[in-house]
C-alpha cells in the first residue's frame, strides 16, 4: 500500500533549517521543564506506600482524606480517584518505622468509619530500594544507548552511530519533557516505555539509514541532500503506515486501558509520534552535518567488493587445483 506515490523526491533536506530549530526548541523547552518541575517519581523510584481501595459505591474521597489527615503515619498523603469513583489511590511516604508494618491492615482500621470497601492492593518500596532502582534505571539506558552507538558503527559508519544517537537522545528528551509537563508519575512502567521508544526510534532510523545506503550505491548523483531525498522518499509511505498502526493501537490502550497503564501508553504516545519525526528529520540532517562523504564511502565500498572478488578468484583456484 503506497500513501505517497513516488513521482518526485520529496525536497526534505532543504528545509533541514527549519526542522533543526524546531527540533532545538522542543529538546530546550524539555530541559528547561525537566530543570525547573523535575519528574514526578511514583513509589517505585521515591520510596512509600501504595494502597488501593475500592468501595461498592461512590468513594467518600473527602471523609478518606480527613481520617487519614489524623494519623501521623500517613502525613503528607495524596488521596486520588484511581480509573471511576468507586476506587482510591493512597499514595504515602514511608517511614522506617513503618516498613515493618502492614499498611494494608492499618488503612483498614482508619477506613472503618467509611463504610464497607475492600483494600486490593498495597505496594511498599523502601526509599534504598527506590534509589537502586533508579539508578539501575539510568544504568539500563546508558548501556543501550552504548549497545547501539557500537552496533550502528560496525552495521553502517561511524558518522551514521552518531546521527542516530543524537535523534535516540532527542527522543527520550522531548518524552522526558511530557512526561514533566503532564506530571505523569514515573514508575517502572515508564522507564519500560522509555527503553520501548529506545527500540522503536532506531528501528525506524536504521531503516531509512538503510534505504540512504543503498541509494548512495544505486543513485547516480554525488550531492549527499539528493541521495537523501530520493532515499526518504522511497521510504515514507511504509514509515508512515507503520507509524500510524503502532500508534492507533498506543492510542486504544491510553483511551481504554484504564488507570494502570495510561502513563506507559501516554510516553509511548509521544515517542512513536516523536521517534518517526526524528527517523526522517532529525537522523539526516545530522548526518549531513557530520559531513558524510559519498565518494569516499564508495570509494571504500568498491576497495571491500574488489578483495572480495580476489578472495572467491582465490578460493576457486584453489578448488579447482590450480594453486
Amino acid at each position: 500500500m503506497e500513501l505517497f506515490r513516488y513521482k518526485k523526491p520529496y525536497g526534505f533536506m532543504g528545509k533541514s533549517r527549519v526542522f533543526g530549530a524546531l527540533s532545538i526548541l522542543l529538546m530546550a523547552a524539555s530541559v528547561a521543564l525537566l530543570l525547573t518541575r523535575g519528574l514526578n517519581f511514583g513509589i517505585d523510584f521515591a520510596g512509600g506506600t501504595l494502597i488501593q481501595v475500592q468501595y461498592p459505591q461512590k468513594a467518600p474521597i473527602e471523609k478518606v482524606r480527613s481520617l487519614l489527615e489524623n494519623d501521623k503515619q500517613f502525613t503528607g498523603a495524596s488521596v486520588n480517584y484511581f480509573g471511576n469513583e468507586n476506587e482510591v489511590v493512597i499514595k504515602v511516604k514511608t517511614s522506617s518505622k513503618s516498613v515493618g508494618e502492614d499498611m494494608g491492615d492499618v488503612t483498614a482500621q482508619l477506613l472503618k468509619p467509611t463504610g464497607e470497601f475492600t483494600i486490593r492492593r498495597v505496594d511498599m518500596v523502601g526509599p534504598k530500594v527506590g534509589d537502586e532502582l533508579r539508578e539501575k534505571g539510568i544504568s539500563a539506558m546508558a548501556f543501550a544507548i552504548f549497545a547501539i552507538l557500537v552496533y550502528v558503527s560496525y552495521r553502517f559508519e561511524y558518522r551514521f552511530a552518531l546521527a542516530s544517537i543524537f535523534a535516540l537522545v532527542h527522543d527520550i528528551t522531548i518524552a522526558l519533557g511530557a512526561i514533566s509537563l503532564f506530571a505523569v508519575e514515573v514508575n517502572l512502567d515508564i522507564l519500560a516505555a522509555l527503553l520501548t521508544i529506545l527500540g522503536y526510534s532506531l528501528n525506524d532510523t536504521i531503516i531509512v539509514f538503510d534505504r540512504i545506503r543503498e541509494g548512495i550505491e544505486k543513485i547516480k548523483s554525488s550531492k549527499l541532500a539528493e541521495v537523501i531525498d530520493e532515499s526518504v522518499t522511497r521510504t515514507l509511505s511504509r514509515t508512515t503506515l507503520t507509524s500510524l498502526t503502532t500508534f492507533f493501537v498506543v492510542l486504544t490502550l491510553y483511551l481504554f486501558g484504564g488507570e494502570i497503564i495510561s502513563g506507559f501508553s501516554f510516553t509511548l504516545l509521544v515517542g512513536i509520534v516523536v521517534g518517526t519525526y526524528s527517523s526522517i528529520f532529525v537522523a539526516s540532517p545530522v548526518l549531513m552535518a557530520l559531513r558524510f562523504d559519498i565518494a569516499n564511502y564508495r570509494a571504500k565500498q568498491a576497495q571491500k567488493e574488489k578483495k572480495r572478488k580476489e578472495k572467491e578468484k582465490l578460493r576457486a583456484q584453489y578448488e579447482g587445483g590450480t594453486v
